[in-house]
């Protein structure tokens, strides 16, 4: 688990009585009950279930309600999303406060991407602390892993395939890449809800702001640039801090990996500007 010092003060809870906090955390779940209600198993259906009814009207029309309370306060802290979908909704608060992009971002692919890490180390039998790898985009379907820039205690995972084709060269990165896609999706249908993956993520987000860490992780922000893409949010690495995000770390995608990342970014793009209408 994670470890979040007593000092730490937050909100997370449905009223907007904000003050002189330094982060709040935007838990308003969109369509929550109604996803739970989902079984069905195509789990690419359910998601594209989730977003239809998370950037229907009634929805947007409860983010208008979030933005026009957030406006009546002197707050002018950090905003920390983990409201899904993750990436469309922080770009939505970000559009509609007029807010430093800096200062309004979600966890999107820290799940994910802690997912993942655990998927490769089960694998290999390797602790996952000694693992470096991200899964990019969006905090859903259309996310991506680079598997390029992956790594082993700074070994390139490719190399490692390459080197010991009877244990590493025989990863199947299409399975692990889907079980830190859909391990959210797993829980989901087996009890109904999920809570401690995403406890444990913000968690670590939140334990670097107050800490002021300078801590690099996978979370939701607004590109300009970065990655080929503008006037996006999308999750890559970046320094996170007091101030919220210090940096933006550019990964340096192969061809391919490039591809998948503008296709991600184009799912997100085209559901914001949906949003944006409603």
């Amino acid at each position: 688990g994670y470890y979040v010092g007593s000092h730490i003060n937050t909100k997370s809870e449905n009223t907007y009585n904000l003050s002189d906090e330094d982060c709040w955390i935007l838990g308003r779940y969109i369509a929550d009950g109604h996803i739970r209600k989902d079984k069905r198993k195509n789990r690419k259906n359910s998601y594209q279930y989730q977003c239809i009814l998370s950037i229907g009207s009634n929805k947007v029309d409860e983010l208008k309600d979030i933005v026009k309370n957030i406006k009546t306060t002197s707050y002018d802290g950090l905003i920390l999303n983990i409201s899904n979908p993750a990436d469309v909704v922080t770009h939505y608060l970000q559009h509609e406060l007029g807010w430093d992009e800096k200062k309004i971002f979600s966890t999107s692919t820290t799940l994910d991407s802690a997912r993942l890490k655990r998927a490769i180390a089960e694998e290999i039998g390797i602790n996952q602390k000694s693992i470096i790898a991200y899964a990019l985009g969006e905090h859903g379907e259309s996310q991506m892993v680079p598997w390029s820039t992956v790594s082993i205690a700074g070994k390139p995972l490719f190399k490692l395939m390459e080197e010991r084709p009877d244990t590493y060269g025989k990863l199947d990165l299409q399975k692990l890449a889907d079980l830190g896609r859909g391990g959210g999706w797993t829980i989901l249908h087996g009890k109904g809800y999920t809570e401690f993956g995403i406890g444990a993520s913000i968690a670590e987000v939140v334990r670097a702001i107050f800490g002021d860490e300078n801590k690099i992780l996978p979370v939701s922000v607004k590109l300009n640039g970065e990655y080929g893409q503008t006037g996006v949010y999308a999750s890559v690495p970046a320094v996170v801090n007091s101030k919220g995000i210090a940096d933006i770390i550019p990964l340096d995608l192969n061809e391919v990996e490039q591809e998948q990342f503008n296709a991600s970014c184009k799912t997100m793009r085209e559901n914001f500007e949906l949003a944006i209408t409603l």
